[in-house]
């Protein structure tokens, strides 16, 4: 099965329950692509420098070290799903702009045949840290738009946010249209996040605009917006934790 790369050219949402509340929203673009696929633009590399790039020592695995989507087969492997059953694998993230990249999350989306039966959330945080959710039914059964994945809250992420709870993931992977909902549960406090934007083919030109005009700097502007919410939290004196030792689970 042939697939084009393609642009989410989308939204970014964030909302903190709690005593202290506190949203944002900003533009973000992310890109499909085809792991296994070298179809690309001429701005667009794998595994190489250009204007926007997607490397795979960035992905599946620990972080700088990535094996890319053949980590993604041995974890689905090693969680019982047949590779017969595999029809497609894609990967959904923020590209890299000259080089400089800082990847919040990704999704590795699983199908079989037409139907989504998977997806692996790879979440990093600023402090270097990787953990990734194994997101699917018993018996790796179709994903609907309307159906509620669970996960146990196994990383910091946030140092205005407790290594506690559960995160309740929402898939609404459209052929036009890409919607992902994130919903942290802890006890009073959370947190809401979402991603939602249309799939367009990805092109030189598109790439042009997001790094002169939708997301200049990119990965710097990535770093920086997260700062100064951070900034904004403390102003708002909510608590500050200090970061615990990562998981030593590398997948849950």
């Amino acid at each position: 099965m042939t697939f084009a790369p393609q642009q989410i050219s989308g939204q970014t949402v964030h909302a903190r329950r709690g005593a202290i509340a506190h949203s944002f929203r900003y533009s973000v673009d992310y890109v499909l692509i085809d792991p296994d696929s070298d179809q690309t633009p001429l701005l667009f590399s794998r595994n190489g420098f250009n204007l926007a790039s997607v490397q795979d020592r960035n992905h599946g695995g620990l972080r700088g070290h990535g094996r890319g989507v053949v980590w993604a087969r041995e974890v689905l492997a090693e969680r019982g799903l047949a590779a017969v059953r595999i029809s497609q694998i894609l990967l959904l993230t923020q590209p890299g702009f000259l080089g400089a990249l800082f990847n919040p999350v990704s999704f590795w989306l699983v199908y079989e045949k037409a139907a989504l039966i998977a997806v692996i959330a790879e979440v990093n945080n600023t402090f270097g840290d990787r953990h990734s959710y194994v997101c699917a039914h018993p018996g790796f059964a179709p994903i609907s738009a309307e159906d509620h994945l669970g996960a146990r809250k196994m990383m910091h992420v946030s140092p205005f946010q407790d290594v506690a709870g559960d995160y309740d993931f929402r898939f609404d992977i459209r052929d036009d249209r890409v919607a992902i909902f994130i919903n942290h549960g802890n006890g009073p406090e959370g947190l809401y996040a979402t991603l939602t934007g249309p799939r367009r083919p990805l092109t030189s030109a598109g790439l042009l605009h997001s790094a002169l005009w939708r997301r200049p700097l990119g990965a710097l502007r990535t770093v920086a917006l997260i700062y100064w919410q951070a900034i904004r939290l403390k102003l708002k004196r909510a608590p500050y934790r200090t970061r615990p030792a990562p998981p030593a689970e590398e997948i849950s």
